[in-house]
């Protein structure tokens, strides 16, 4: 599965790197900079989203998360879902 990771801080980093090592593809970008191990950084939100089988999200606030997902949902295919994990108001 082609997995697009969006937030890679303390909870993100490592959800996306045990999907990772699970096999599954996963391109993941933080808009803070950081990586996680096994995962292919991506340039933007929309890079990490495009070609997505599935769109995972783990982010601090609901800001940043509507932000992302106005980045992420243009360019998501017909059929692609978007997982918010975030632990953060609605």
């Amino acid at each position: 599965m082609n997995i697009g990771f969006i937030g890679l801080g303390n909870m993100g980093a490592p959800m996306a790197k045990n999907l990772a090592a699970a096999g599954h593809q996963v391109s993941g970008y933080d808009p803070a900079g950081t990586t996680a191990e096994g995962v292919a950084v991506a340039a933007s939100a929309q890079a990490a989203a495009t070609g997505a089988d599935v769109v995972i999200t783990m982010l601090p606030n609901g800001k940043i998360a509507q932000s992302v997902a106005d980045q992420a949902l243009p360019v998501m295919e017909k059929g692609t879902v978007l997982l918010d994990c975030s632990t953060i108001d609605v």
